[in-house]
């Protein structure tokens, strides 16, 4: 009896330590329960062995990215399933540290810092590094919690968040000494960041369009649809092209077709600019001695393409197949007969003379998720970009909480690097994000930001 009251008990610890960390994240955006997700599971290993305690905190990891990267069944089942798998394992590492640590002191710090070590891990493991769901993401809203990620990243809010479950769970246990450090550590953050998040922002204006053409995945790369895309996405920017922007964005791979390969289709497009006079920033597939690339194209209101980047991470067993070269089949049972995506090598930097400027401004390209690497941005600041866009295309998964987890990534970029980020989605969400993280602009139409068609022009401060 004592045995079947305890598989109970266990079973609505689970459930619901799962549920809460699953509605922290957006879609759901009760981000205050990120901070007693945990404290369930603390509950749930006590007088338990270390396998008990790894298979409680592993099962409850798996619910939760099922829970939250179910969209991903849209493009593979069994895929969805594995990666859940496979993530859940860092959860289940957790529960046993936590196990071996319910001994010590010093868990209040310790418990976070793995947890966090154990974020970092996992988003920078050769192509099985993803970051998407750190817990600091499910804060995204939060600003003056996550200002400190200027300096300690994404890890640091996770950090905090983590810390709060630990404390409260030792109240519990009558001990307020960890819940007094807690609250110091929390005055400390909250001080900081609502310092930063007043502080007053300066830099030059650029008026920035991004065109959310709305295509629905199915007719993107169909042949019958291609002058229907390009005809949308003119009108569009005709239309933008009125609110006298410095710069248009296109999504990723808006072009349907390759760059300077089809011919009528280029000639569309830099004609186009050269009526508007105005650049344009294009999502293009381009091609050069027989590679493949994923690219961003700015166009000059001449009319021809100033620079290209070519995207540097792709996605792998998407737009590669790891270690195809050395086992051809297996490159054929992903992919078919579909060719490969080459990687980019220089983390390039456009240069925008916007009109009202006696210098020219710079900005970097971050395509498709390539926004989820902080490494990546911090490059491309570091070669001068004074703001960051993110062209991208989450059609793939449909109306679901995929392209607002996605935009949380960008939040932090934005804060990491104290520059803005503009972002423009295939079907949304297209937005802009200050350096503070704050989101105050977007493309929207009665009220929804996904599968809408249009467009949104914004001032961006690019200091």
């Amino acid at each position: 009896m004592v045995k079947y009251y305890q598989m109970i008990r266990n079973i609505i610890l689970i459930s619901f330590a799962s549920l809460f960390l699953v509605f922290s994240f957006p879609n759901f955006n009760l981000s205050f329960l990120a901070f007693i997700g945990f404290i369930l599971l603390f509950f749930a290993i006590e007088n338990k062995s270390p396998k008990e305690a790894f298979l409680i905190f592993y099962i409850s990891g798996f619910i939760f990215y099922l829970g939250t990267l179910y969209w991903l069944y849209h493009v593979t089942v069994a895929g969805l399933i594995i990666l859940c798998l496979y993530l859940a394992l860092y959860f289940g590492v957790l529960g046993l540290i936590c196990f071996r640590l319910k001994a010590y002191s010093l868990r209040l710090i310790a418990i976070p810092l793995i947890w966090s070590f154990l974020e970092y891990i996992q988003s920078h493991l050769p192509i099985m590094g993803f970051g998407w769901l750190s817990l600091g993401y499910s804060q995204y809203k939060n600003l003056p919690l996550i200002q400190i990620a200027d300096f300690s990243g994404v890890y640091g809010v996770s950090f905090t968040v983590m810390m709060v479950n630990v404390a409260i769970y030792r109240t519990f246990k009558k001990s307020f000494r960890e819940v007094i450090i807690t609250a110091l550590v929390l005055i400390a953050v909250f001080g900081y960041g609502i310092m930063r998040v007043n502080e007053r922002g300066y830099g030059n204006g650029v008026r920035v369009s991004v065109i959310q053409g709305n295509i629905p995945q199915e007719l993107k790369w169909d042949p019958k649809a291609q002058d229907m895309i390009i005809e949308k996405y003119i009108a569009l920017t005709k239309m933008a092209a009125l609110e006298s922007a410095d710069l248009i964005v296109w999504p990723e791979t808006s072009f349907p077709g390759f760059f300077e390969i089809d011919e009528d289709m280029t000639e569309k497009i830099l004609t186009l600019v050269k009526e508007t006079k105005i650049p344009i920033l294009i999502g293009v597939n381009t091609e050069k001695d027989e590679k493949y690339f994923n690219s961003a194209a700015l166009i000059s209101p001449e009319g021809s393409m100033t620079n290209k980047y070519d995207k540097i991470h792709l996605v792998p067993f998407g737009e590669y197949v790891p270690f195809s070269n050395k086992f051809p089949a297996f490159h054929k049972l992903i992919l078919g007969e579909l060719g490969e995506f080459t990687p980019g090598k220089d983390f390039k930097a456009f240069s925008l003379q916007p009109s009202a400027f006696s210098q020219t401004v710079k900005f970097s390209v971050l395509i498709c998720f390539e926004d989820i690497f902080p490494e990546i941005s911090r490059k491309f600041v570091k070669n001068g970009a004074k703001f960051l866009i993110v062209i991208t295309n989450d059609a793939w998964y449909g109306k679901s909480g995929a392209a607002y987890q996605h935009a949380a990534n960008s939040v932090f970029r934005a804060i990491e690097n104290r520059v803005p980020v503009v972002r423009c989605a295939n079907t949304g969400y297209s937005c802009f994000i200050d350096s503070r993280g704050g989101i105050y602009d977007s493309v929207s139409e009665k009220n929804s930001l996904l599968f809408v068609t249009g467009y949104k022009t914004a001032v961006v401060n690019a200091k």
